[in-house]
């Protein structure tokens, strides 16, 4: 059941990435100079994309090594429709456990200092993001925190093989919109309706917010209960371009 929308998620995110990484204008859109790219970022592209190749290898695989051992290849997909009103609902449940997941398990990962060196320093080498980094982790994060915890929220909501489909499809595209590395005021929904989005993330993947905006998928709710939210500021740059700036400097880094 969960192989058919994780499948499809992987995907969509490389599409979504392709995308992004292709948008030959973005100068006026960008949260960082190109310059800052290639002097920040701590591994080059042509390693990013082998190692998000290799990842979506692992998962496609894993997956289907899922299906096999629960003898569950094609997902009962004749059962009745739910409504839609039901589908919101299991679409908001799984959406507000997968959050929980991944909250604490990234938090989990930049707080334990073996953690953070051996496994989540991999997706931290790319400083200045880019949409097709999104998925550049070591492989047994991607399978706890994406993976099973994908699988976990499918279970507890109840969402059909058909709906879960389309939840990992627009969780992976908007995790890929999230790591995109631009800001688009108008026309991007994942901009316009969600407060965890490309620029929340950005200031995460600094020096000075690596300690906060843990918060992934699509709420901000766990970082602003527990303290480890660091509001911001989008300003224009001179030259096109946003730059996000943290709006409390008293904090360290």
């Amino acid at each position: 059941m969960f192989a058919i929308g994780d499948e499809d998620g992987t995907l969509f995110g490389g599409v979504g990435g392709g995308c992004n990484a292709g948008g030959g204008q973005g100068a006026k859109y960008r949260l960082h100079l190109k310059i800052d790219e290639e002097e920040k970022n701590l591994v080059s592209r042509r390693t990013v994309v082998k190692g998000v190749l290799l990842y979506q290898t692992f998962e496609v695989v894993v997956t289907c090594l899922l299906l096999k051992a629960t003898g569950n290849y094609n997902g009962n997909v004749t059962s009745p429709k739910p409504s839609l009103i039901v589908l919101a609902q299991q679409f908001v449940v799984g959406a507000l456990f997968w959050d929980t997941w991944q909250y604490f398990g990234h938090r989990i990962l930049h707080q334990n200092k073996f953690l953070y060196k051996h496994i989540h320093s991999q997706h931290h080498r790319v400083i200045v993001n880019y949409a097709f980094a999104a998925h550049y982790h070591h492989f047994l994060e991607g399978f706890i925190l994406d993976t099973v915890g994908g699988i976990l929220s499918v279970r507890l909501s109840g969402m059909s093989p058909r709906a879960s489909i389309f939840f990992f499809s627009f969780a992976v595209i908007k995790i890929v919109d999230d790591h995109c590395g631009s800001w688009l005021p108008r026309g991007n929904v994942f901009h316009i309706f969600f407060r965890n989005n490309t620029a929340f993330h950005a200031v995460h993947h600094q020096l000075y917010g690596s300690k906060y905006n843990f918060s992934q998928i699509f709420f901000v709710h766990w970082d602003k209960i527990l303290g480890t939210y660091m509001p911001y500021s989008l300003e224009e740059r001179a030259g096109g371009g946003f730059e996000a700036r943290s709006l409390e400097d008293s904090k360290d880094d």
